[in-house]
């Protein structure tokens, strides 16, 4: 199967947020709709609904995974240590990559600064995109997602 990760960035350069390109580029591999995965990612995205915590990108491959390795039973310990240190794993792999997995870093925004004033988004235009790293942060969160979860659906990852 052909790599879906141009397919995540060209979702977010065309207007998407971030969780939804990385959720929705690979939901329907779980059996998931694809209106149903933007409305559920959507809201993950700027770091959770604008406030600049966790990159939105990073919640989105967590989703993913619980979808690929999720666990359902609370008593299940060991499927929760099985979970937990794969979300950990492809959190650390963004980490390297970006320097965090927190949006307000990620984007530098001013020390102390906890979050926007406004939960209004930005409008995209092409300054917007060349102001932030975010198409670069969506490709390193798709490959993660590839070798990670799909590894036998997309085998090498793409090399852009």
């Amino acid at each position: 199967m052909k790599s879906r990760v141009q397919d995540a960035v060209h979702m977010f350069e065309s207007g998407y947020a971030c969780a939804q390109s990385v959720f929705a580029t690979y939901a329907d591999l779980f059996g998931m709709d694809r209106e149903t995965a933007l409305k559920l990612s959507g809201p993950l995205s700027a770091g959770v609904g604008r406030m600049r915590e966790v990159c939105g990108t990073v919640s989105a491959m967590a989703m993913l995974s619980g979808l690929k390795k999720g666990f359902v039973d609370p008593d299940d310990l060991t499927g929760k240590a099985e979970a937990y240190a794969l979300v950990r794993r492809m959190g650390d792999e963004l980490k390297a990559a970006h320097g965090s997995i927190l949006c307000r870093q990620i984007l530098g925004l001013p020390e102390g600064m906890e979050r926007e004033e406004s939960a209004e988004p930005q409008e995209r235009t092409p300054e917007y995109y060349a102001s932030r790293p975010c198409s670069g942060i969506v490709r390193t969160a798709a490959r993660i997602v590839e070798k990670e979860l799909l590894p036998d659906l997309f085998g090498e990852q793409e090399q852009s």
